[in-house]
């Protein structure tokens, strides 16, 4: 089990590891506020790596995040 301070970290890092690829994947050419299509946003990420696999589960299992395919997690959101 980890602790409190350590789930709190990983949260954190995985926050801003999702806003970086969303806003990597908004920068792309072709996707923009003048242009006609639009790009599905990305909600769903591998977790970044320094923190263990059993952290990313219990993480899920308190609710703050949500298990996708592949090892893949997502941001519940209001939490």
């Amino acid at each position: 089990m980890a602790t409190e301070e350590e789930l709190r970290k990983a949260l954190k890092a995985f926050k801003k590891r999702l806003k970086v690829t969303q806003l990597d994947d908004e920068s792309r050419l072709g996707v923009g506020a003048l242009t006609t299509g639009h790009a599905d946003k990305v909600v769903s990420i591998q977790p970044p790596a320094g923190f263990g696999r059993e952290i990313w589960e219990e993480l899920a299992d308190k609710g703050f995040l949500k298990r996708d395919t592949g090892g893949f997690f997502e941001l519940v959101a209001g939490r």
